[in-house]
């Protein structure tokens, strides 16, 4: 159980994280949004804001009253129980409020908060925790977001500064036994008592077969052999949904990919495509026909999970967005008994669809929204990037989105059946 003091640090931290994110961008950067999917980064700084108000202080705080009570639709995302929403597709023509006042409003709402975060009411706590991790999804979505947006540039302008890597060769794939059986899946085998999202549970047991699974994720210069051997036009590689999708696009590369296919755009700028790098910004279909093209298959995401647990990794060891360092890096060479990389580098496309497990019930009122209501027509990630805020994931995390997505820092690690 986290104490007061805990939770007043943890607030000031992810809340000082955010407008942290936004130092390098001007108000014009913030405004900005490329494609429906992202959001401009004043909205995610405003959207964030507006969950304690709506979901704590309207709840906790005696005589309250809303900072602005237009910002209740502009600023409400998909929360039907709370109310109306602007359209997402339309967030970037929100140019009022202002970045300054979108600013002023959290200033205001964290002065506002600092009583409720005293609270010893367990409600109330499991709506703060609920309301930081959320944050942080949107720290993660803030980045991803602007690289989109800079990518829509000529320029190519860097969101920040990075010393170029010279490309090098990839660390060789080696495949892992992974004994499986009756497993125990979801956050309470962590008994860890720390805060997890509802879609992680309820703990249940799931009978796996025996399997593989590759020493380390797909790397840039696994796709580029594939993409030699003439992956993007060969239709027996790809589902029917994703070759449909590759045709309509006219793909013959990951998103960011800069002809003849030596470079790449990420949030450093212009990039030499490094082949050690694990691949980035893979749709679950390019991940799945990739996978076909290897002779093997993405796994489960039970598998992912439970080959998590088995090998003892823990998440704490990635490499995640606190080195301010939002490229995957290369493997180390040198270590071949358990899997390198499967957290913090990218988020890892499992071949299973977002689903409730066995006993899942969505919560009461409007937070129940959170993730149930999205367990349709999506596919479930698993690890982490370079780009999720350190401390925020953990081996039963599960992340999802649906087939086509590129945009984020997703990649695939390969799997094969004993």
């Amino acid at each position: 159980m986290q104490t007061a003091a805990d939770l007043t640090c943890a607030y000031a931290a992810v809340r000082a994280q955010s407008e942290a994110l936004v130092a390098p961008l001007s108000a014009e950067d913030c405004q900005l949004q490329s494609m429906p999917d992202a959001s401009p980064a004043k909205w995610h700084l405003a959207h964030t804001t507006w969950f304690f108000e709506t979901f704590l202080l309207e709840h906790y705080e005696a005589g309250f009253q809303p900072f602005d009570a237009g910002f209740r639709v502009l600023f409400n995302s998909y929360y039907q129980g709370v109310g109306p929403q602007h359209p997402r597709a339309m967030r970037g023509l929100l140019s009022r409020p202002s970045l300054a006042q979108v600013l002023a409003w959290r200033q205001q709402v964290d002065a506002r908060m600092q009583p409720l975060l005293r609270q010893h009411d367990d409600a109330c706590r499991a709506l703060l925790l609920l309301g930081l991790n959320h944050e942080q999804q949107h720290q993660e979505l803030l980045l991803t977001d602007i690289q989109h947006a800079l990518s829509c540039n000529p320029s190519l302008p860097a969101y920040s500064a990075l010393a170029p890597r010279l490309p090098q060769a990839a660390a060789p794939l080696h495949w892992l036994g992974v004994p499986a059986g009756l497993v125990a899946l979801g956050h309470d085998a962590d008994d860890d008592g720390a805060f997890h999202f509802d879609n992680e549970g309820p703990c249940h047991d799931l009978l796996l077969r025996d399997f593989e699974l590759a020493s380390r994720p797909v790397s840039n210069a696994d796709l580029q052999a594939f993409i030699a051997d003439g992956g993007y036009r060969r239709p027996e590689l790809w589902l029917s949904l994703g070759w449909d999708w590759v045709q309509a696009g006219q793909r013959r590369a990951p998103l960011y990919w800069l002809d003849p296919h030596a470079q790449q755009f990420c949030l450093h700028g212009r990039q030499a495509i490094d082949g050690a790098a694990s691949a980035a910004h893979l749709s679950y279909f390019e991940a799945d026909a990739y996978a076909r093209w290897a002779g093997a298959r993405l796994p489960t995401e039970a598998e992912w999970e439970h080959a998590a647990r088995h090998f003892g990794l823990r998440a704490a060891d990635g490499h995640f967005a606190d080195r301010g360092v939002y490229r995957p890096e290369p493997v180390a060479p040198g270590e071949r008994r358990r899997p390198q990389q499967m957290f913090g580098t990218v988020w890892e496309w499992t071949q299973s669809p977002y689903a409730a497990y066995p006993g899942y019930r969505t919560a009461a009122g409007a937070v129940g929204e959170y993730n149930g209501k999205f367990m349709c027509n999506q596919f479930v990630l698993r690890g982490g990037s370079c780009a999720t805020p350190a401390g925020h994931v953990r081996a039963s995390y599960r992340n999802f989105f649906p087939p086509e997505a590129q945009w984020q820092f997703s990649g695939a690690r390969l799997a094969r059946d004993l």
